[in-house]
Order: C-alpha cells, then structure tokens, then sequence
C-alpha cells in the first residue's frame, strides 16, 4: 500500500504544472518549452510596439504595378459585338423567311419587294455579316471584312425600306401581303441601327489601330 501511494503521489507531482521565474516574466510550464526570443520579423513596427500586447498586422504593398498586356481587338470586345452579330442572325433568317413566302405566294410584278427579291438579298447578307461579327473573336483578321458585310447591309436594308414604302403608296396591297411588308419593314429598320452601330465599333476600333 505504501508504494502504492508514492506513486500515485509522484504521478500527482506530473501532472501539475511548474512555474519558474526567469528575469521576471513567470512562465508556465507543462509539457511544452517556451522560450522568449525576440524575431527580426515586424519590420518598421517592431521599435514602435513598446510593451503593447497583441498580434502585430503586416501589410505588403507591390513596389510597382505592372499592367495587363491587351489582347487584339481588346476595346471592341469588350462591347460584345457578338450579341449584335447574334440579332443579324435572327433578322437574316426572318428576312429570308419572309423572302420565300413572297416567291411562292406573290406574283413578281405585285410589288417592288418581290420583283427586286429584296427579302431574300437583305437575308442573305444579314446572315453573312452576323457570322462574321461572332468569329470576330477566334478571328480578328475577319475585321475588315465584317465592316465591309456590315456597310453593305446597312446599304441593302435601307434601299429596301424605300422599296417598302414606295409599295405602301403604289401597289394595292392588302390583307396577308401588307402585314407581310410591314413586318419586313421592321426587320429592316432594326438591321439599319444594328449595322450602324456595328460600323461605327470597328471603324473607332481600326482608328485606334492605325494611330
């Protein structure tokens, strides 16, 4: 029994903590070591702390800014002249569409839009230049050509919108026809600011090129 209690007694002296004074800080030890070394890694504020306690907050500050090299046809991209190209591909195939009712159910000397085949001409070139505004992306090269498709589109729908209205005045359209016209001339109308916009986005952005 007494050997017993001695070591229960010892076990009991393990497990307290000691403490020792070391140049007057009391230290608490347990079963890890401490040690007060001081650490070269405040920077300026580490003569400025004095008996303040507390984490210490670094901030770091890039010496010099470096700028991001711009990609070709940055600027023009970053207006999504895709999205625009997207609405001449739904005008396009509106237009065509509207062009092959024309042909199949109107004579040719009816109107002007059908005798001058103007739905299926606008179509076609709406179809073209708005392919050719969503591979301005993979294909910068493509930007002279798609200002090009754009002017000539922008050219056709407005000579189609004077075809249109000489219509409304001269020929005796009626019922499903008219409402036909009418729609195309919607069609035409939005394609006109489409393509302008457009022109004005490349031609600011070969300016900028060429200076």
């Amino acid at each position: 029994m007494k050997k017993q209690k001695k070591a229960f007694l010892k076990a009991d002296n393990l497990t307290q903590p000691k403490r020792s004074v070391i140049e007057g800080n009391i230290y608490t030890q347990n079963s890890m070591a401490c040690a007060d070394i001081p650490m070269d890694i405040l920077g300026e504020q580490n003569d400025n702390r004095g008996d303040q306690k507390g984490p210490v907050i670094q901030h770091y500050k890039p010496t010099k800014l470096v700028p991001c090299s711009k990609g070709p046809l940055h600027d023009l991209l970053q207006k999504q002249p895709a999205v625009l190209g997207s609405l001449q591909l739904i005008n396009g195939l509106m237009s065509f569409g509207v062009g092959v009712l024309f042909a199949v159910t109107q004579g040719v000397t009816q109107s002007l839009l059908a005798l001058f085949r103007v739905p299926l001409l606008t179509g076609s070139l709406f179809l073209i230049s708005g392919l050719l505004s969503n591979l301005l992306f993979k294909f910068p090269r493509l930007l002279p050509v798609c200002m090009f498709a754009n002017i000539g589109s922008l050219t056709v729908a407005a000579v189609g919108c004077v075809l249109i209205c000489t219509d409304f005045f001269v020929s005796a359209l009626q019922g499903e026809f008219l409402k036909m016209e009418v729609l195309m001339l919607c069609v035409l109308v939005m394609e006109i600011i489409i393509s302008a916009v457009l022109t004005k986005w490349i031609y600011v952005e070969q300016r900028s090129h060429s200076k």
